[in-house]
């Protein structure tokens, strides 16, 4: 099916692969993920340890939102608004960022398989979250902060996997994967030791944590996610048109004026702030900007004007369902919604992988 946006004259149009639909069919599938992503957050707010019944979670809900206040026990009430509606947002902002700083890495070096957790950024912002807490109450820990922290250590390890990705001014697609596997590996091993300094009772809730988790979400863990999940979306919307003239090359990009340098620079900005922001929050969480923009792209294919909007909810709407899969697997306990991206995401990753080197994928 061929693409039926009109790109302007100047700008190379996006890679013209088959896609499942194109045009004012993209609009009908933005209205029904975001449909599908208010009925599965209404579902994992009513699943948990108690199923609360749908009709009565909806009505919560919207009592709060329409501002006349919910005539329900107050029990059920707190349960619903102050416990699993902040949970079940704080895994639809998480799935959103992640699959959009998937989108800008992938941007970034031209390249399906980046991923923050396959580049290592997730690690590098995972080590530096740790950290904080792990220093303790110096002037280090006390100006960066959590999130500054691992933003700061994800910026490095971007940077670093960029610049050792290359060889004679061209960024190798082999390398960087290796690089990045290597970044992360090393990440991982300096979380490890930070761990080992910890006591048992620290130890058990950093695990839980490292291995991604929206338990305990509060409506206080909201706000920063939120504001620049909206920042960096208008962003890039913004840098739609440079982006696909980017996937036709740097020398095209630079030909008609696109500043290739700057965007890099921005795009590698906007997805490690959003990884490590998710990840001070909630945790480690792979794959996701690995496997939902790609399948995006196989729907709509690779114009950033379609893929960016349908990333954000798909997702989002990704991870409310692994989270509620996470809740239902092993009941009564809850299991890490990490375990259930990697599972996913490692048999993704090696098709992947083998596709590519058999000629069959496209590029990012």
């Amino acid at each position: 099916m061929t693409d039926t946006l009109t790109p302007q004259r100047a700008i190379p149009a996006p890679s013209r692969r088959p896609h499942l639909i194109s045009g004012p069919t993209t609009g009908l599938l933005l209205a029904v993920l975001a449909a599908g992503l208010v009925a599965a957050l209404v579902v994992g707010i009513s699943v948990g340890s108690v199923n609360l019944p749908l009709g009565q979670v909806w009505a919560v809900v919207w009592a709060h939102l329409s501002g006349r206040g919910a005539q329900t026990d107050p029990l059920f009430g707190q349960i619903v608004w102050e416990i699993r509606t902040p949970r079940a947002l704080l895994a639809a902002l998480a799935g959103a960022a992640l699959s959009v700083a998937g989108v800008a890495l992938q941007a970034l070096v031209r390249n399906p398989l980046a991923d923050p957790y396959v580049l290592g950024v997730s690690s590098a912002a995972s080590l530096g979250a740790v950290l904080v807490p792990a220093i303790g109450s110096t002037m280090l820990a006390g100006s960066l902060g959590v999130t500054g922290a691992a933003f700061a250590a994800a910026m490095l390890s971007a940077l670093l996997v960029y610049v050792l990705a290359q060889r004679a001014g061209r960024l190798l697609d082999s390398w960087l994967v290796l690089t990045g596997v290597a970044v992360g590996y090393l990440c991982t091993a300096a979380t490890t030791f930070v761990q080992l300094q910890l006591n048992p009772t620290e130890l058990q809730g950093m695990m839980f944590w490292l291995m991604g988790s929206v338990a305990g979400a509060t409506w206080t863990d909201l706000g920063v996610p939120a504001l620049l999940i909206v920042a960096c979306m208008l962003w890039l919307t913004l840098q739609a048109r440079a982006l696909n003239a980017l996937l036709a090359g740097e020398e095209a990009a630079i030909a008609i004026g696109v500043p290739v340098a700057a965007l890099r620079i921005g795009l590698l900005v906007a997805g490690s702030l959003l990884t490590a922001t998710v990840v001070s929050v909630v945790g480690g969480i792979g794959f996701i900007g690995l496997m939902v923009p790609h399948m995006v792209r196989f729907v709509v294919g690779a114009d950033h004007r379609r893929v960016l909007p349908v990333s954000l909810l798909a997702g989002a709407l990704f991870l409310v369902l692994v989270d509620l899969a996470a809740r239902i697997a092993d009941r009564p306990n809850e299991l890490p919604v990490g375990i259930f991206t990697t599972g996913l995401g490692v048999p993704f990753f090696l098709w992947l992988l083998r596709r590519r080197a058999s000629g069959g994928a496209d590029a990012a």
